[in-house]
């Protein structure tokens, strides 16, 4: 609870079994989180008995994909306040208190893992990366207008209720670029933002989406893409 609002975390896993049970009781333990919207994405075998461990809700998402994921778990969140992040060890739950704060006064808080002090060791978060993110964000700066972005492929980030409402029909993406189509949803709708800096620590196991430099080009492309899509108002806002 923040100030009267129930606060929800939501996730959708895949790849994440060693890991899930951790975060979720990491985020109970803040004494924030009022609920914890767990989606299994057809995930690794074990992973529902991880979840099912906890005070966690379980749902099955059989339409694969990772937006198909992060749609389902925020369309079965019901807190005022709706926190996203990934359950694979990344980010850190004690972070939560950062983006309640700014939700007093603004609508959605992005969080970017590109500041430099904030990246532990091992954190998949090398150059290439941190300036592929910085790159594509700077692109919508200068073709949307808008204030400091840095951080595209950030899931770690925080939506009011009422703000989800407004766009939550107008989602198209189901894949690995949702992030930024949310983040592009967000900013043609004028819903109030603010992006601060997260800890991005190492990952538990492996990642599925960029854990090879061909599938980190070919999703940074996608992102451009969709962006581009969004300017020339092809997919609607």
């Amino acid at each position: 609870m923040w100030k009267n609002k129930k606060v929800s975390v939501i996730f959708s896993t895949y790849n994440e079994k060693n890991s899930v049970r951790k975060c979720i009781e990491d985020f109970f333990k803040t004494g924030y989180v009022d609920e914890i919207i767990a989606v299994d994405n057809n995930a690794a075998p074990g992973t529902k008995e991880e979840i099912k461990k906890t005070k966690a809700k379980y749902f099955l998402e059989k339409n694969q994909g990772f937006g198909h994921g992060y749609r389902r778990a925020l369309k079965e969140a019901k807190g005022d306040i709706i926190i996203m992040t990934e359950p694979d060890g990344t980010f850190d739950a004690n972070d939560v208190i950062k983006f309640l704060a700014y939700s007093d006064n603004i609508d959605v808080v992005f969080g970017t893992r590109t500041t430099s002090i904030m990246i532990g060791e091992g954190a998949n978060m090398g150059w290439f990366l941190k300036l592929g993110n910085y790159a594509v964000a700077k692109l919508i700066e200068v073709l949307f207008n808008t204030s400091h972005l840095s951080d595209v492929g950030c899931t770690y980030r925080l939506i009011k209720k009422e703000a989800y409402n407004k766009i939550k029909d107008k989602f198209v993406i189901t894949g690995l670029e949702f992030n930024p189509d949310m983040m592009l949803q967000i900013i043609r709708n004028k819903i109030s933002y603010i992006e601060i800096p997260v800890n991005y620590m190492k990952r538990v196991g492996k990642s599925s989406a960029t854990g090879s430099m061909s599938k980190t080009i070919l999703i940074g492309l996608g992102m451009i893409l969709l962006i581009f899509k969004h300017r020339l108002n092809i997919i609607k806002s």
